[in-house]
C-alpha cells in the first residue's frame, strides 16, 4: 500500500471504525465507516486520493495521536 499521506489503516468492522495512521505521524480514527467503504479504500490504487473525498470530513473522526515533530 504505497502512498504519500497514508502509511497503513486498519479497521474494526464490530465498531465500524477506521483507524489511519499518516506519512506524518498523526492518527485518526474515523466513526461510522461502513465495511463497503473500507474494502473500497483496500483496493483504491491510491490511498490518499480515495481517502479525500470518501472518508476525510465524511465521517465523524478524532486525533488519537499528533506527530512528535523534532526541532
Amino acid at each position: 500500500m504505497p502512498s504519500a499521506v497514508i502509511r497503513r489503516f486498519s479497521y474494526d468492522e464490530p465498531h465500524r471504525r477506521l483507524r489511519v495512521v499518516f506519512t506524518s505521524g498523526d492518527v485518526y480514527d474515523y466513526e461510522t465507516v461502513p465495511p463497503d467503504v473500507v474494502e473500497d479504500f483496500r483496493a483504491a490504487p491510491s490511498k490518499g486520493r480515495f481517502f479525500g473525498p470518501n472518508i476525510r470530513d465524511r465521517y465523524p473522526y478524532r486525533r488519537v495521536e499528533k506527530a512528535l515533530r523534532a526541532g
